[in-house]
This record gives C-alpha cells, structure tokens and sequence, in this order.
C-alpha cells in the first residue's frame, strides 16, 4: 500500500526534478508538475530553486514542510523567475523531520551558488562529516546531502568546471544516490555507479530536464531521453548536453534497487529500459506458478498490490476483481505516530466492497509486509465484509536487512519476518495462507539487469557500515 510508512514502517524514497531551458524561459511551473508527478516517492517536505542563468544568477528559493500543492501556490510560483530550476519531494532517510532539511540545499561559496536535490543514502556519511567539522566546516542540517553539497564546493576550488569538482566528490561518497545539481550556468545530473538510485533525461523544445522516474517527463510535456546511466555525470548548458561517463567503470557489476520495480516506482515509469506495469505483472504470475490455491476473486491492495494480483489472476485463471474503496483524500497515515491511531486510519482510507467479496474465497495481493499490521487490518476487513477465505501473495520476498541505501525499511526487530517463520506470520495476521515471492524469481522482472536484493538476501552490494561484505548480488 502507498500508506507504507505510517502503516508499516516502510517509508519513500525522494524524488529529484531539474529543468533548463536554453532560450531563457522561466522554468519554476514546469518543475512544481515534475515534483507533482514524483509525489508518491516523498511527502515530507518539498522545495524548488531557480536560478537565471542570463542575468545575476541569483537563486530564488522556497520549501517547507508538506506536500507539493501545500508548499506552492500560484503566487509562489510566479516570484520564482529564472530558466535553470531543482526540485525535490522528500521523505526523511537520514536526518529527521525538520523545516532545515527540507530541499533543494543552497550553498553559497566563492565560486558562486550550487542547489543541489538528492536521492539517496550515503553510507560513509558520518565519517566524511567529521572530516569536514575538523577542518572547519559549519553544518546547518541533519542530513547526508549537505555532506556532498561541501565535497562538491571544496573540491570546485581545486578544478576548472564544476563537473570534475562532481567527480572528484563521487571517489569519496559512498552508497546510493542520484543527485540534480544547479550551478551558476549549468545543470548537472548524477548517478552513483551501481545504478542504485534511478535517473533520467527528458527534452521538450529547447528545455532539457532530469527527473527520478519517466512519469515526471511526461507530465511536464517532454520527450523521454534516455537513463542516466549508473556511474555517469551528464550536464546541461546553453550549448547542449555533455556525458562524462569515466565513473561508469568504478564498479564491475551495477545494483539497481529491486524495490523500485516492486513497489516505489510509478506503475507508468520505465526505469533502465524496464517497464514497471510489466514488472509488476511477471511478479503476479511467479506468485500465481509458486503458490497456487483453490480461490473465487484475486484482488490487489491499492496502489502498488493492483498491477501484481493482474498478473496472478492471468496466471491462475482466477477472476480479477476490485475489492477496496480508496480514499485518496484522507491524510497518509504515516503521520500517526501512535500505532493504535495508524490502525484507525487504515480503516477510514480504505474500504471493503461488500457485495464484491461476500461469500467468496480471495486471493489478496500487495507488495510487502514489514510489521505485519496494516496486512491483519486489512485481512480483518475482508472477513468481516463475507470472505470465506484470504489467501495473502506478497510480490516480495520477506524483509530480513535493513537496507542503507535510502530505503527506510526498519531495523531487524521492527521486521516481522526476522523473528517469525512464514507460518507464523500466517497465524499472526490471520490469512489462510501466505506466499512471498521466490528470491530466486526476482530476475524474472527485470531480465539481465543487475539489481539489489540486500533487504531480502544481505548480500550488499558495498561494504555497509558495520559490516564487512563483498560484492554479492544478482
């Protein structure tokens, strides 16, 4: 469900948007339906910086807590003048929920301005702080970001441009990220090298743009590009577009996050050439071959179990059904920091259809269980409204990691499937019976890309703090 962190524990990741256009125009509106578009991927706080690349270069800025269309009104907007514009949707992975870290970061510096919006984790973040902090460095946020904000504009005092300030950052910071950056005259995307945050490249007319996922590209109106690709530093200017792809080869195989395509992904992005609706189907079907059972109605849990009970219900040939009302206008329940008010809310966004799922055995779909609370919930509904019988298919295998790379899945003793065998959680959230997707099966979704399942195996793909690990992943 998209009501993950405030039902389960299983947050968002951020969302990251950047525009520029050549001929001057103002680009603040086009990067508010970009962050619109990349909603669902952080609901924290939100910001846009815009910079006028033809005049002072002076950044106008403004974020704060809430959602997009909370934050900025028409008004806003049109005091944002400028034709290079950052944008961010954030949900809080490192650093806490505070006005300070919202973004995109400003940093003022002797060569001028940088904003920088960033998705990811750094996982050597601590320490680089402190290296940092003992040479003098002043920080005003709580988060990893701000890290490689000042990377960034130390190293552009040793360099020409401010893409090999970039690069040389990138030899330091470790862990996943993928970042869009402002300078005085350019926009710059970046790609950690194991591809483990996406990004990508869009045109319209003469404005280029960067965006977290394609759903932010077609929403403004763009042409889809291309991927960044994992490891590359691409920058834009009044000239065109230029690639730096030497950082490409710093690792030798690439670790895309699995959970994109299961669950963070919006179900009409296509991330490195992988379309996320058919992902989301083949993991339907590996459930459907890998647990089938006698059943009525295959229903999915809104948004992300929709497209998986589809692909079970193709496989099975058992009919598919719309079992749940959605209230899409009731706060996101992650806000309810109380677990008995997270328990209320699940029940006033979503609603049962009596009449679609009395007296009848269900297969029920969603893509995780991390606490196991809002599957209980829903599963009480379900019996509660006439089902015979639910038969719970989760499109993932369990949670058994934390994961460090920008993820918010909790720690191992928040995790249910790290104390409790399957049986177990089966009687704890009392479905009839219960089916993960196969780790084996994974690859089914995404063909011959190299991807991360460290949360799922603990094969990380980098050393990770307090762990010593290899290279270890499909």
């Amino acid at each position: 469900m998209d009501d993950r962190k405030l039902t389960t524990g299983m947050g968002e990741e951020c969302g990251v948007f950047g525009a520029y256009d050549m001929e001057g125009g103002d680009v603040a509106s086009s990067v508010y339906y970009g962050l619109f578009a990349l909603q669902h991927r952080g609901q924290e706080s939100c910001g846009i910086a815009v910079t006028d690349t033809y005049g002072e270069r002076k950044v106008h800025s403004r974020k704060g807590l809430g959602l997009v269309n909370e934050v900025f009104d028409e008004e806003t907007l049109d005091s944002l003048k400028g034709n290079l514009g950052v944008g961010h949707v954030r949900y809080s992975t490192a650093g806490g929920t505070r006005a300070e870290n919202a973004m995109p970061l400003v940093l003022n510096y002797v060569k001028g301005t940088l904003s920088i919006a960033h998705n990811g984790n750094i996982t050597n973040a601590v320490e680089l702080r402190h290296e940092l902090e003992y040479t003098g460095a002043i920080f005003q946020t709580t988060i990893d970001s701000e890290v490689i904000a000042y990377h960034i504009a130390r190293e552009r005092l040793k360099t020409k441009k401010v893409e090999e300030a970039v690069k040389s950052a990138m030899k330091k910071i470790e862990g996943g990220y993928a970042l869009v950056i402002s300078s005085p005259r350019k926009m710059i995307g970046v790609r950690d090298p194991f591809g483990l945050k996406p990004l990508c490249i869009g045109k319209r007319d003469h404005t280029y743009f960067l965006a977290s996922e394609s759903c932010a590209i077609a929403a403004v109106g763009a042409e889809f590009v291309r991927d960044v690709a994992p490891g590359e530093i691409v920058s834009f200017t009044k000239h065109g577009e230029k690639s730096d792809t030497s950082m490409s080869i710093a690792v030798e195989k690439q670790a895309r996050c699995i959970f994109e395509y299961i669950y963070f992904a919006r179900t009409d992005s296509k991330i490195d050439d992988v379309n996320v609706y058919h992902a989301r189907i083949v993991a339907g079907k590996a459930l459907a071959q890998s647990y089938p059972v006698e059943a009525d109605l295959v229903v999915g849990v809104p948004d992300s179990g929709l497209v998986a009970a589809k692909g079970y219900s193709e496989q099975s040939g058992i009919p598919y059904g719309m079992a749940f009302h959605k209230n899409s206008y009731v706060g996101r329940t992650f806000i309810k920091p109380k677990q008995s008010q997270r328990e209320s809310s699940v029940k006033i966004k979503l609603n049962v259809i009596e009449e679609v799922v009395k007296g009848k055995r269900i297969v029920m779909v969603d893509d995780s269980i991390v606490r196991g609370t809002t599957c209980a919930n829903i599963i009480k509904m379900l019996k509660k409204a006439g089902a015979k019988e639910v038969h719970v298919r989760i499109s993932s295998p369990p949670f058994l990691y934390p994961c460090y790379f920008g993820t918010d899945v909790p720690s191992n003793d928040q995790l249910i499937a790290h104390s409790h065998t399957t049986e177990e959680i089966r009687e704890m959230i009392g479905a009839d019976s219960l089916g993960y997707m196969e780790v084996g099966k994974l690859k089914e979704m995404v063909g011959e890309l190299g991807y991360c399942d460290a949360c799922f195996t603990g094969n990380y793909p980098m050393k990770v703090p307090g762990k010593d690990v290899s290279l270890a992943f499909e």
